[in-house]
């Protein structure tokens, strides 16, 4: 079985930063520009990839007051209490009939004994995706996201992330690329493609936020000029 590398913490992030920022003038751009991004991580189990599912093809503000409404309902979100709560609840919680069902399979799955998410935490990246798509309703983008913010692995590049597909087209002055092009792209940042994501995330939410957009975009025309 391949070892896995160590998971992320806020050290290793900044060092990983500091690498990509000397060998990429793209995101030493974003780094010195935003600095270190946030870890953004999130606690290994059931109820952060239920709601990474509810995050699939719409706004994270979105998902969240989806997420919300449920933890609200079940004060905790576990397999168990997920399944007690009727399908005309979890559309008045906002569920789509369709992630209603993968909800469902994800947690029989692992009442079943099918998918055993603290085991995935000891596999390697390959096998970890290999296990979750194997559920209906979980794909390569939600698999990705599980593995780069929940297991913290240091080398994920999600597949199909339209934020980070934006956030390369505007720093590097390119076509929007395409899923394939973007993973073609993102071989040049092994073996710190999680913080290569981070960063480009960091830019995406920091450019969405009230400021001095003017200058920024000049700044943006100075350095991809440069």
């Amino acid at each position: 079985m391949k070892k896995t590398r160590k998971p992320l913490n806020e050290r290793t992030l900044a060092a990983a930063c500091r690498t990509l920022a000397a060998s990429d003038r793209h995101l030493q751009f974003v780094h010195t520009l935003y600095g270190v991004p946030p870890m953004w991580d999130r606690e290994p189990g059931f109820a952060t990839l239920l709601q990474i599912i509810l995050e699939q093809q719409v706004s994270l503000a979105s998902a969240k007051a989806c997420f919300d409404k449920l933890e609200l309902r079940l004060s905790e979100v576990t397999p168990e209490r997920f399944l007690t709560v009727s399908d005309l609840d979890l559309k008045r919680d906002g569920f789509s009939r369709q992630k209603t069902s993968y909800g469902r399979g994800l947690a029989n799955a692992i009442i079943e004994g099918t998918l055993d998410l603290p085991t995935l935490e000891h596999l390697a990246d390959a096998d970890v995706k290999e296990a979750l798509i194997s559920l209906k309703g979980i794909g390569s983008w939600t698999a990705d996201i599980y593995l780069l913010m929940a297991l913290l692995r240091p080398d994920v590049m999600p597949r199909g992330d339209i934020a980070l597909h934006s956030a390369w087209h505007r720093i590097s002055g390119k076509p929007k690329p395409t899923s394939d092009e973007f993973l073609a792209i993102a071989e040049r940042w092994r073996p710190h493609r999680s913080t290569a994501a981070r960063l480009l995330w960091h830019f995406y939410l920091s450019e969405k936020r009230p400021r001095q957009k003017s200058a920024q975009l000049r700044d943006c025309a100075r350095y991809e000029g440069a």
